[in-house]
């Protein structure tokens, strides 16, 4: 039997202390090789209560939201509201490279746990605070949810559909918290590397709605530097003017995201070929002007307004992928145009990705061990596949005050 490499991060100790803003961010490390422990006051994180719950039964130990976002990490049970409780998460923190939290802005400093106490005692400490805006900041202290961190920040305005008098449409699977729990964790990895080499460890705030402000791709600089507001469109980046519609329904009666239609002549030389493979290069009314792009080194689409031919040869490309679309089933047209470097999806319901071959292909389905169920549970693997630095889930989440007794003797 192999035993499995340590993960990319496994020389580091991260301290989490329990809360459902923070969660992923924890996991990220934990399921990257870092050491990751869980602190829960008593009674247990908030996220244990959360549903579904294993078989709709409620429970501590039944959540599989609680069971996603702790996974591979160890758990313990310390009540900060107590003296001894205090002192053992100075004791865990003396051993931590990373502390990371989302405690009310001024808890912390009340009970003495703040970050400049804590780097005074450990100065290679490195401490995150995620909170929902800035401390330093006019909305400091404001309450915040995930869904108010997407329609404030910006995400939700630009997700939705052509017909706007829907309303916008909020991205699922908290989001707005995964999001900032991205930049959490990227700041902390620049810190480790800083830290390792001057000695200094720092203290970093992550503002959650600014998070989402940075993230609304050309939403936000449309309006900061033009005052021109982004429209959302169906399945498409939002954008000032309205493009195309890119989604088509396949011969099987799936529906896919057509993706970006080509640019360089090599992607105008692939669709001729592709059409050519099916038999439909004469069936297709546009070959000639893709042909035009395919004698072109590449097309600039900050032309198509002003030049005819620019902006034929785009629509062709688009209607190009269109009509293969309709002609295949979605997974033939995904493979197709995958093998041709096009960048195209098929649009399934949630409970539809695990069973697709490509997903399983790359190992996003994990087998997760419940020894204490006497069975394993299939879960959704890692969100990047480095070949380099190992990624696996090493065990379920923990138990209530599980580890306690383990990390506290450490």
């Amino acid at each position: 039997m192999t035993t499995p490499r340590p993960g990319a991060l496994a020389d580091l100790r991260v301290v989490e202390l329990a809360n459902e803003r923070v969660a992923f961010a924890g996991k990220l490390f934990a399921d990257m090789g870092a050491d990751v422990i869980l602190v829960e006051p008593p009674g247990g994180d908030a996220m244990r209560g959360y549903p579904p719950f294993l078989e709709d039964v409620p429970g501590p130990e039944r959540s599989l939201a609680f069971w996603h976002y702790h996974t591979s990490k160890r758990g313990v049970v310390i009540d900060v509201d107590e003296a001894a409780g205090r002192d053992a998460l100075r004791a865990l923190v003396a051993r931590a490279d990373v502390v990371i939290e989302s405690e009310p802005t001024r808890r912390l400093e009340a009970l003495g746990l703040d970050h400049a106490t804590l780097r005074r005692a450990h100065p290679r400490l490195i401490t995150i605070s995620m909170w929902p805006f800035a401390r330093s900041g006019p909305r400091a202290g404001e309450a915040s949810i995930d869904l108010t961190l997407l329609a404030g920040g910006g995400p939700a305005w630009s997700c939705g559909y052509d017909d706007h008098s829907l309303p916008p449409v909020r991205g699922g699977g908290n989001q707005g918290y995964q999001t900032a729990c991205h930049y959490a964790v990227m700041a902390a990895l620049v810190a480790v590397l800083h830290r390792d080499r001057t000695g200094e460890g720092q203290h970093i705030e992550v503002d959650m709605h600014a998070a989402q402000n940075v993230t609304t791709e050309a939403g936000s600089y449309s309006w900061l530097v033009a005052k021109q507001t982004v429209q959302r469109q169906t399945g498409r980046h939002a954008g000032v003017n309205m493009t195309a519609p890119s989604q088509v329904r396949c011969a099987d009666g799936r529906w896919i995201n057509g993706g970006l239609p080509g640019r360089r002549q090599r992607d105008f030389q692939a669709m001729l070929r592709w059409l050519e493979d099916l038999g439909l290069r004469d069936e297709f009314p546009q070959t000639a002007v893709l042909e035009l792009g395919a004698q072109r080194e590449r097309i600039e689409l900050s032309r198509i307004s002003e030049d005819p031919e620019v902006r034929a040869i785009f629509e062709a490309s688009r209607e190009a992928m269109n009509f293969i679309a309709s002609k295949l089933s979605a997974y033939d047209f995904f493979e197709g145009a995958q093998r041709r470097n096009f960048q195209v999806g098929i649009i399934y319901a949630p409970e539809e990705v695990m069973d697709d071959p490509h997903f399983r292909e790359r190992g996003f389905r994990v087998e997760v061990e419940h020894p204490e169920l006497g069975r394993s549970f299939t879960y959704p693997g890692a969100p990047y596949l480095f070949h380099g630095s190992p990624w696996r889930i090493r065990r379920r989440a923990p138990q209530l005050g599980e580890h306690t007794d383990e990390v506290l003797a450490e």
